[in-house]
This record gives structure tokens, sequence and C-alpha cells, in this order.
């Protein structure tokens, strides 16, 4: 991606709860990412791509079963209308399902994503998708850890948190990048203490009262080091 043109990064939610993704990208990092033009992103409501009375998606699952199963025809639609067909999409352009059964979240993936124009993320709901969007309309399926949510609605925000705060211009200390847990070189972040210096007997270490840059350098080296290794 470009970071020299002002197009901003676009992310694409497909659910049937956009209110919950518009809420929370409206506030704080995300929402000051998007008034500075750096990253866009929108929720489309997967009811309005169905064709069905009642403005259906979902349906019970083939073989039986309890729950219901989100539906392929609305969400094939809504994608392609977005990005097209897989074998005719924009390059750096990525859709994206989440799903406990994808691969695991990490930094790495997330700087990856973080390269990328525009990522389109399908939420599941209820007891899963029909198994031919995974087969035959993703590019990537990613989970954010060994267990089961109702949605993926928090996953799909945990996925662009941590890729829109790699986007410069998001963040307003981009500095800040460097020294965080899993940053470029994949430790942890070194401990942090702020006022006051002593809370109930808790003190913070002389070593980060003394002014001296190099013993704090070499203590916050120290630190992140042995919390890895933990």
């Amino acid at each position: 991606m470009n970071h020299m043109d002002k197009t901003p990064k676009k992310y694409s939610v497909i659910t049937i709860f956009p209110e919950v993704i518009e809420h929370y990208a409206g506030a704080s990092i995300l929402g000051r990412g998007q008034k500075a033009g750096a990253i866009k992103i929108e929720a489309l409501n997967l009811r309005d791509y169905t064709e069905l009375r009642h403005n259906q998606v979902d349906d019970t699952p083939y073989g039986g079963g309890a729950g219901m199963v989100l539906m392929a025809p609305p969400i094939y639609k809504a994608v392609e209308t977005l990005v097209g067909p897989r074998d005719r999409r924009p390059t750096n352009t990525q859709v994206i399902l989440m799903d406990p059964r994808g691969e695991p979240l990490t930094q790495k993936i997330a700087r990856e994503l973080s390269q990328l124009d525009h990522l389109v993320i399908i939420c599941g709901r209820y007891e899963g998708i029909d198994e031919r969007v995974r087969e035959h309309l993703v590019d990537r399926t990613i989970s954010v850890g060994p267990y089961v949510l109702s949605g993926g609605e928090l996953p799909a925000l945990t996925v662009i948190e941590a890729t829109a705060r790699l986007v410069p211009g998001v963040l307003g200390k981009e500095e800040s990048l460097v020294q965080e847990s899993h940053g470029t070189d994949e430790t942890l972040e070194y401990p942090h203490y702020t006022k006051p210096a002593d809370f109930r007997g808790y003190k913070v270490p002389d070593v980060l009262q003394s002014g001296d840059h190099a013993k704090i350098a070499a203590w916050r080296k120290q630190h992140s080091q042995k919390k890895s290794a933990r």
C-alpha cells in the first residue's frame, strides 16, 4: 500500500449487527484515524443483500442439528458487490472470514494485513456459515483464539484495531509502535509505572526515577527479555 497518497485504507465489515461495528469504530484510535483520513471503516448489513422475504439470511443445516446457519447467497452477493468474485478482485484486497477454525491472529499477520488497501471482513453468527463461503469465496480464515463467541463482530474489530494502528496517521505517536509488545522483534513490552512513586508501599523502581537514560534503557531491555522468556 502506498502510504504517500491520501487514499485511506478501507475496511468493509459484513454483519447482521452493523451498529456494533459502527459504535466502536467511531471512538478512540479508530475514530481519530478516520477523522485524519488514514482509514475508512464501513459496516454493511448482510440483510440488505438477501432476496428472500423478511430479510432472511439464515436457515436450518442440512443433515439436521441445532441452530441456524448463515446462507451463502447473501454473503456472496455482498462480497461480490464490493470487490467482485475471488478470481477477479482488485490487487491488494483480501476477503477474510472470522472463524475459530482459522489461522491464529498474530502480530506478523497484522503487519501483513496492514499493508493491504482493502479488507473485507465477514462476521459469522449462529451455528456458523455455509462452508461454500470458506471454500470458494474468502481469501483467508482467521481466528482470534481457541474459543467460541456468539458472532464475528468482536473478532473483526480485533483485526481492524490490530492492523489499523500500524497504518501511518492512525496513532498520534508513531514511535510508540516500536516499543510495544510483539513489535518487530516479537518481544513483550517492559513494565510501565506512573505517579505516585509510592502507592500503598509499592514503589516505582529507583532506576526509573534516576534520570540516567542509559540505565533506564538497560533496565527496560532486561525486563522485556524476562517477560518474553516466561
